[in-house]
């Protein structure tokens, strides 16, 4: 008897773990869900057959004196707020591509994602939309890898770089592990990591579940965002595509497990052996980052500046992981990226 009991018991923990180890089936096409509905925004056609979607902003491009392309983070997409005056728009002449990065929003999803691709396709959409040959690139958060791979990959295409609160990658091979040993965040992405690849059934389950919401761990929560992040989050969406509704679709799911899985995946350099990309100094890569940012500690991004000195690394005393949304803060990234200014209001 007690032997049949641990067979069963047995069975049914093989049972679970091969549960744990499946995705549901993705939706039939007869099924209506946000991304079988018609695009409704302006998109081009890779060379691949993808289709990449976005939207301009700012002055016309043929009457704009600097053309910037923004890379939205995690479960953003190409309406991502970048809160710059018009009036300093206007000023400056700026004009502004968003888009949607692979697999988010109106953008087709790309199989082979991987941290180079994300450079190409941005050196695409520029050319397809006759940027010219250099153009400016701002990278936000987990989209600061992309903007890492155009340093890499492009370097000649840019103008200019801003990366705004850059993750970091705990598998850098310059990363001291002095450094990284302690930092609960390394143990969640690495956990985070582990379930994506070998049990994302697993992984689908805790982000759909109901009983203790999986977004409710994220939206206004102390252990990721300082006080001025949950102020922003009080007037602004969030986080549109981390929903439960959203995390259902099986579209949604796999782009940004996929995103994750790349971004801290082994990339094919390290950012800290890059050449700088204005050798003659004729603009720089600057780094923005929140002395409380909890999501990425400042000590990673100093070590990071400190072994790239070509970088203008700026530390905002009391900002969080959502700077960019901070009143005044993209006008100083502009200024700064744009002209060199030396921001006033934040320390550097």
């Amino acid at each position: 008897m007690v032997s049949r009991i641990g067979v069963v018991l047995i069975m049914g923990l093989l049972g679970m773990l091969y549960l744990a180890t499946q995705l549901p089936p993705s939706q039939e096409s007869s099924e209506l869900d946000d991304q079988q509905l018609p695009a409704i925004s302006t998109r081009i056609r890779l060379s691949d057959g993808r289709y990449l979607a976005y939207r301009e902003k700012g002055v016309p491009r043929h009457e704009s004196n600097h053309k910037i392309i923004l890379v939205h983070g995690f479960g953003s997409s190409k309406e991502m707020n970048f809160l710059a005056t018009q009036e300093l728009i206007d000023e400056l002449k700026i004009y502004f591509l968003l888009f949607d990065r692979a697999g988010y929003g109106e953008s087709d999803p790309n199989p082979h994602r991987s941290v180079k691709s994300e450079a190409l396709d941005i050196q695409e959409l520029a050319d397809q939309l006759q940027l010219g040959s250099k153009f400016y690139v701002i990278g936000v958060s987990l989209g600061s890898y992309s903007t890492w791979s155009c340093i890499k990959y492009i370097p000649d295409r840019l103008a200019g770089v801003a990366l705004v609160v850059p993750v970091v990658n705990y598998w850098w091979p310059s990363l001291p592990d002095s450094l990284i040993r302690g930092d609960y965040r390394r143990r969640l992405v690495q956990w985070s990591i582990w379930l994506a690849h070998y049990a994302p059934g697993l992984l689908y389950w805790w982000a759909t579940q109901k009983w203790i919401p999986s977004t409710s761990v994220v939206e206004r929560n102390s252990i990721f965002f300082n006080n001025r992040d949950i102020d922003v989050l009080k007037t602004t969406p969030g986080f549109p595509m981390l929903t439960q509704d959203k995390l259902r679709q099986r579209g949604v799911f796999d782009t940004l497990r996929n995103d994750f899985t790349v971004a801290f995946g082994n990339w094919e350099f390290d950012p800290m052996d890059l050449s700088n990309p204005f050798p003659q100094n004729q603009s720089f890569v600057h780094i923005w980052q929140g002395y409380e940012d909890k999501v990425v500690p400042f000590q990673l991004q100093r070590y990071v500046s400190s072994k790239l000195p070509w970088i203008q690394y700026h530390e905002v005393p009391d900002g969080g992981h959502l700077l960019v949304h901070y009143n005044g803060l993209s006008e100083a990234i502009l200024r700064a990226l744009l002209f060199q200014e030396k921001p006033t209001l934040i320390q550097t």
